[in-house]
């Protein structure tokens, strides 16, 4: 994202209605909205203009959500906040396991999508310097950088905040609800959220994610940090 400069977000949906509703809002809230009306014109779009975020339908003819998202995820690690049905769980579940960072649930407001995106891009945006160090894993947070044992990691926006939020506290154990407030600024919220982003996390840090060493599950708790 060039300093000053309006984020730049891509609308991808096959409902015309609801996207124009959507972009609109989003360029009253001071951001640049380019649309997409189908998953493979979307793709194309997000990897030759590489905006700062993608707000991605699941549920499109053609290609689907899930194969733009995965698609996406191979090439690059532009945030996603990905639309889902009301009370498709599973889905949502897929979505993030894809590597989404976020997800809205239809019917939402435009004001509800607005704060989502700017959370999310507030979430991806580089912070201080500074390098988090604790079992292999280090994190240049000025670089926006994992590796572990030397060897570069790659994490969506979310797993990396979650990352960061457990080595700035090694030794502490939180709640899920803790970690959805910390991480997704979420008061209320489905903390299977939360369980399905320290799986993945687990599977990119760990030497074996089933049996983890440094991200442990604390019973009847949640999860904590072992250096």
């Amino acid at each position: 994202m060039v300093p000053d400069a309006d984020p730049r977000v891509l609308v991808v949906d096959d409902d015309p209605a609801l996207a124009d509703v959507v972009a609109r809002y989003l360029r009253r809230e001071g951001f640049e909205v380019d649309y997409a009306p189908d998953g493979a014109t979307g793709l194309r779009r997000a990897l030759a203009t590489l905006p700062d975020l993608v707000v991605l339908d699941l549920m499109m003819p053609g290609m689907d959500g899930f194969e733009v998202c995965r698609r996406l995820r191979r090439a690059t690690s532009i945030p996603v906040v990905m639309l889902t049905a009301l009370g498709e769980e599973d889905d949502r579940i897929a979505g993030l396991d894809l590597g989404a960072d976020d997800y809205v649930t239809k019917p939402f407001s435009p004001r509800e999508l607005a704060a989502r995106v700017r959370a999310v891009l507030r979430r991806a945006a580089p912070g201080a310097a500074e390098v988090l160090s604790a079992g292999g894993i280090e994190v240049d947070t000025l670089a926006h950088r994992v590796s572990r044992g030397g060897e570069p990691v790659s994490l969506t926006a979310k797993e990396y905040d979650l990352l960061v939020c457990f080595l700035t506290n090694p030794g502490r154990a939180f709640r899920r609800e803790e970690l959805l407030e910390s991480v997704w600024g979420w008061r209320i919220g489905d903390t299977s959220t939360v369980t399905v982003h320290v799986r993945r996390l687990r599977e990119k840090v760990e030497d074996d994610a089933s049996a983890p060493r440094h991200l442990t599950t604390v019973r009847g708790v949640g999860y904590r940090w072992e250096p």
